[in-house]
C-alpha cells in the first residue's frame, strides 16, 4: 500500500531506489517499527500492554508519527546521490524527529486540556515548529518535489490568506500560531489522514507484506498465467489480472507499473503485441488497481473516514465500476489479439491450474477471509490482523518454501518500509487539510462552484472533473483524493448527488492524469520498460482506459452502478453497462465476435450503440440494440457478398 514513486523515471530509464537499511539502521528500523506495530495492536485490541488504560488518541498519534516519521530519514535519502548511504545529518534529523514527537506524545493531555494549539509556552511552540519542518522534509523525501511544493504552499497559506482574492480569502494567523495549529491541532498533521493510518491502514499494510514475503506475489502471477496464458494474447490478460491485484494492495500506480511491468511487458511483446500497446495495457491495468476492491490501496480507508461510513460500504460501491474497467481492458486485449492473430504463451510456459491452486490455496483463503470479515462481520480494524495470522499459520505447512521464523524479519522490515512510506506522505498532506480547515477556504471553494454551476448538475460535474484532473497531475492517489474531498466533495454532495458516488467521482477523475497526456506518469513509466514512445503510449492508454472517463458521470448520475437502488434497476443498469463495454472494445479494436474484422463505418456505429446502452432509459437501450442488430446483419450480408464474389 505504498504511496511513493518507488521507481522514478529519470532520463528515460526506470530506476529503483536502492535500500539504505543495513547494520544499525536496519535494526533501528526493525526495533522502532515493531514497537509501532505493537502500539497499534495494543490500541486496536485494547490489550493494555503499555498502561492500565488505552493511550489517549493524541499521544497515540504522536507515538506512531514519531516512530515512523523518524525512520523516513534513514530509509529515504535527502538527495539522489545518497541513495545507498546514510549521511550524518540523516541521523540528526532522525533523532530530532523522534525527540520532538516523543515530547508531544508525553504532553498529549496538556495539549488538549490547556489548548496548546492556540496558546502554548515557548518551548512547545519551538518544538511544534521543528516538527512541522521535519514533516515537510519527510514528505519531500518520500513524495518528491511536486507534492512538497503543494504542501509547502498550503503550510504557509494561513500567513497571507487575508490578502488573497475571492474564495481564496481567509483569516490570517501569525507564524507561531500557525505551527501550533499544524503540529498540535486536531485537523492537520494528526488529523484525518493520520487517524486512518493509526486506526486501519497499519493492519492492511502488514497483510500486504505478509502476502509478499510468503510468496503471494508469485502465486497470483502464476495463477493469472494458468488462467489466461493459453488464450490468444494471453500475456496481456495476465498483465491485466496481476496488475489489478498488485495495485489493489499497493495503491501506488508507478511502483505497480515498474514491479509487474518488468515481467509482463516483455512477455506481451514476445507474443506479438507492439511495444506501445504492451505499455498502454500495463499502464491502464496498474492505474485501475487502486480502484479495485477489496483493498483499493490506502484511499478507500480515507474515503470511509471522510464519509463516516463503514469501509465495506466504499468497497461494495467501488466493485462494479472497477470490474467494468477491467472487463473493458480484457475485451480490448482479446479483440486486438483476434484481429492480429496473436497466440498465447507457449504450452511449456503455462502451469497446470490444479497444482497451482493446491500450492497457493491459502492465499485465496486468506483473501476470502479478509473480505468476509470486512463485509459480513464488520470488524475493519481487526480483520487484516486475523487474515495475516491465518496466512502465516497456513504458510508454515507449505511444502515448497514454507514460512519460517527467519522470514519474520523480512516481513517486519517490508511492513515497516510501507508504513514509513505512507506516514511520510500523510503527515504532509495533513497540513493541506489543516490549512483549508483553519482558513475556511475549502468550504468557500465549494460554495463558489455551486453558485457558478447554479442548478445545472452536468456543469457542476464538468467543472468538478476538470478540477480533479488538473489537481491530480503529479500527486499521489491519497494526496489528490484528500485535497479534493475537502474542496470539491461538499459541492457535489450539496448539489444533491449521492455522497459515496461523489467521492468516487473525484477519485476516478483525480487518477485519470496517470494515463492522460501531457503528464501520464503511468504511461511514461511503462514506455521506458517497453521501449516505446511515451506520448504515443499515453494517448493509447487514454483510449484503452476511456471507460474510466465515462463511468464517473454514469455512477454519480445513476447510483445503481455502485449498487445503490432497487435490485431490478441495479441488474438492468449493470447489464447494459457490460454490453456497452463490450461494444466499445469491439468498436475500438475493429473486431466483433461472430463477425470478425470490421470496417470503419461499422466500428463507428458500434461506438454509437455503446453510448446508447450507457444512457438511461428503455428507449436508448432499444436504439442501441437496433444499431447492434443492423451492424451484425449488415456485416454478415457484405461478408456473404464478398464470399460469393471470390467463389
Amino acid at each position: 500500500m505504498s504511496e511513493s514513486i518507488d521507481a522514478v523515471v529519470v532520463t528515460g530509464q526506470a530506476q529503483a531506489r536502492p535500500s539504505r537499511l543495513s547494520g544499525l539502521a536496519k535494526w533501528l528500523a526493525l526495533g522502532l517499527g515493531t514497537l509501532g506495530i505493537l502500539f497499534n495492536i495494543n490500541q486496536i485490541f485494547n490489550l493494555q500492554f503499555f498502561s492500565n488504560t488505552l493511550i489517549i488518541d493524541t499521544s497515540y498519534f504522536y507515538i506512531l508519527a514519531g516512530l515512523f516519521l523518524s525512520l523516513v530519514f534513514l530509509i529515504y535519502p535527502g538527495h539522489a546521490r545518497d541513495a545507498g548511504r546514510i549521511i550524518w545529518y540523516d541521523w540528526i534529523l532522525f533523532a530530532i524527529a523522534l525527540g520532538a514527537a516523543g515530547f508531544l506524545a508525553y504532553n498529549g493531555e496538556r495539549i488538549i486540556q490547556e489548548g496548546w494549539d492556540l496558546r502554548a509556552p515557548m518551548v512547545p511552540t519551538v518544538i511544534a515548529g521543528v516538527f512541522c519542518f521535519l514533516c515537510l522534509e519527510a514528505l519531500r523525501r518520500v513524495g518528491g518535489w511536486i507534492l512538497f511544493g503543494i504542501c509547502g504552499f498550503f503550510f504557509i497559506y494561513p500567513l497571507f490568506a487575508e490578502s488573497m482574492p475571492g474564495f481564496m480569502w481567509g483569516p490570517t494567523s501569525p507564524f507561531d500560531e500557525l505551527v501550533r495549529l499544524h503540529a498540535m491541532g486536531t485537523e492537520s498533521i494528526i488529523g484525518v489522514p493520520m487517524r486512518v493510518v493509526a486506526g486501519l491502514l497499519i493492519g492492511f499494510l502488514i497483510f500486504g507484506s505478509a502476502l509478499v514475503v510468503t510468496g503471494g506475489g508469485e502465486f497470483f502471477m502464476t495463477f493469472a498465467t494458468a488462467l489466461m496464458g493459453r488464450s490468444r494474447g494471453g500475456p496481456a490478460k495476465v498483465a491485466i489480472l496481476s496488475s489489478g491485484f498488485f495495485g489493489s494492495l499497493s495503491g501506488s500506480v508507478i511502483s505497480n507499473v515498474v514491479t509487474t511491468g518488468q515481467l509482463t511487458i516483455p512477455t506481451m511483446k514476445r507474443v506479438g503485441y507492439p511495444a506501445t500497446y504492451a505499455g498502454a495495457v500495463e499502464a491502464c491495468a496498474s492505474t485501475g488497481g487502486a480502484l479495485m476492491p477489496p483493498v483499493m490501496g490506502a484511499v478507500a480507508f480515507i474515503m470511509a473516514e471522510y464519509l463516516n461510513v463503514p469501509y465495506s460500504t466504499v468497497m461494495i460501491a467501488a466493485l462494479v465500476p472497477a470490474l467494468l474497467f477491467y472487463v473493458a481492458l480484457l475485451l480490448q486485449a482479446d479483440n486486438y489479439a483476434a484481429r492480429n492473430n496473436l497466440q498465447g504463451q507457449p504450452a511449456g510456459e503455462i502451469p497446470a491450474l490444479l497444482p497451482v491452486l493446491k500450492s497457493g490455496w491459502h492465499y485465496l483463503f486468506s483473501l476470502v477471509l479478509l473480505v468476509y470479515l470486512l463485509v459480513w462481520v464488520g470488524i475493519e480494524a481487526h480483520a487484516p490482523y486475523y487474515a495475516t495470522l491465518v496466512l502465516l499459520v497456513t504458510s508454515v505447512f507449505k511444502r515448497n518454501n514454507p514460512f519460517r521464523l527467519g522470514k519474520l524479519v523480512d516481513l517486519l522490515i517490508d511492513a515497516v518500509k510501507n508504513i514509513t512510506n505512507i506516514v511520510g506522505i500523510l503527515v504532509g498532506i495533513g497540513m493541506i487539510v489543516g490549512a483549508l480547515s483553519y482558513t475556511g477556504v475549502g468550504g468557500a471553494f465549494s460554495r463558489e462552484l455551486l453558485q457558478f454551476a447554479g442548478d445545472n448538475i452536468l456543469l457542476l460535474l464538468f467543472f468538478g472533473a476538470l478540477t480533479s484532473f488538473v489537481l491530480g497531475m503529479g500527486m499521489t492517489v491519497s494526496a489528490c483524493y484528500i485535497f479534493l474531498a475537502i474542496v470539491l466533495g461538499p459541492a457535489l454532495i450539496d448539489g444533491g448527488l449521492d455522497p459515496v458516488a461523489s467521492h468516487l467521482f473525484i477519485l476516478y477523475w483525480g487518477m485519470l492524469s496517470y494515463i492522460t497526456p501531457p503528464v501520464a506518469l503511468a504511461a511514461v513509466a511503462a514506455s521506458t520498460i517497453a521501449g516505446s514512445n511515451a506520448l504515443k503510449t499515453g494517448f493509447l492508454s487514454m483510449r484503452m482506459g476511456i471507460i474510466n472517463f465515462i463511468l464517473p458521470f454514469l455512477f454519480v448520475l445513476t447510483p445503481t452502478l455502485i449498487m445503490r437502488g432497487p435490485t431490478l434497476d441495479i441488474i438492468h443498469d449493470v447489464t447494459t453497462a457490460l454490453i456497452a463495454v463490450w461494444l466499445m472494445a469491439s468498436g475500438f479494436e475493429g473486431w466483433l465476435y461472430g463477425i470478425g474484422r470490421l470496417p470503419w463505418l461499422a466500428r463507428g456505429l458500434l461506438l454509437v450503440s455503446a453510448v446508447a446502452f450507457l444512457l438511461p432509459g428503455i428507449a436508448t437501450d432499444l436504439a442501441g440494440a437496433g444499431i447492434l442488430i443492423a451492424v451484425f446483419l449488415g456485416s454478415k450480408f457484405f461478408a456473404n457478398r464478398r464470399s460469393d464474389a471470390t467463389a
